[in-house]
């Protein structure tokens, strides 16, 4: 059986959707069969970060109303090996419900290692179909108040839908910033006013942000791809540090 994550973020703007594609080329990387699910219906964006977005034809509501099979809206990443891409509905009107979401992902998920959904940001119907199926609920934040109000409006939601394996990811940390906005002491007070377990610590990376609006792997010496890889390693187990430094 796969693993089936969701992920979250409490608003716009955290890089939610980058952490679910850099994620998911993280966990390929490492060997695994991803399946990406984009649950942002009338706003999905990962065809793009993937590079699928020129060949997409169907997706999800098409297989549920009968216009196609489930094998045409499973769409292979160009640029990594073992990531694949179910793309969310164009209209907003076609969103799934949350026990037929789970009901598909029962039917494909024995063909693949994890399966990471996609969340839409907020705590609305989507979000709610979006964490319905998963084991593991990660939440997206910057370390910025209004980003960190979101996330612990997140946290009440997923916890009232009762979620328990909930945990942290900051992401686009530049400490810089963080430092000069002064708002926090530490990340520490950030953490511990979120109220969620931290997975991992994402350094700010124009290159990975330029690479997924352009459809294209980011590859080098990255941080932030080094912050992924450690982020996945540490959801099948293995002790690495959080943060990279």
């Amino acid at each position: 059986m796969s693993k089936v994550l969701v992920v979250t973020s409490g608003k716009g703007g955290t890089g939610k959707s980058t952490v679910a594609a850099s994620l998911g080329a993280a966990f390929a990387r490492r060997g695994s069969r991803v399946l990406l699910i984009d649950c942002d219906s009338g706003m999905r964006g990962l065809d793009i970060m993937l590079g699928v977005s020129k060949g997409v034809v169907f997706d999800i509501a098409d297989v549920v109303s009968g216009n196609c099979k489930t094998e045409h809206i499973i769409y292979p990443c160009p640029h990594t090996q073992g990531l694949f891409l179910i793309p969310a509905p164009q209209k907003a009107e076609d969103e799934l419900s949350p026990e037929v979401l789970s009901q598909f992902i029962e039917s494909v998920e024995s063909q693949y290692d994890i399966v990471i959904i996609d969340s839409p940001a907020g705590v609305g119907k989507g979000f709610e179909t979006a964490v319905y199926p998963a084991q593991l609920c990660l939440v997206v934040a910057n370390a910025e108040p209004t980003s960190v109000r979101g996330c612990v409006n997140v946290r009440k939601r997923l916890k009232e839908l009762n979620k328990d394996n909930i945990r942290l990811v900051i992401n686009r940390l530049s400490k810089r910033s963080f430092f000069k906005l002064n708002f926090y002491r530490d990340l520490d007070e950030v953490i511990d006013e979120t109220q969620i377990q931290l997975i991992g610590v994402v350094p700010e990376s124009p290159q990975i942000v330029a690479a997924v609006q352009k459809g294209a792997v980011c590859t080098g010496d990255s941080k932030a791809l080094v912050a992924f890889d450690r982020i996945a390693g540490r959801i099948e187990g293995e002790k690495l540090p959080l943060a990279v430094s």
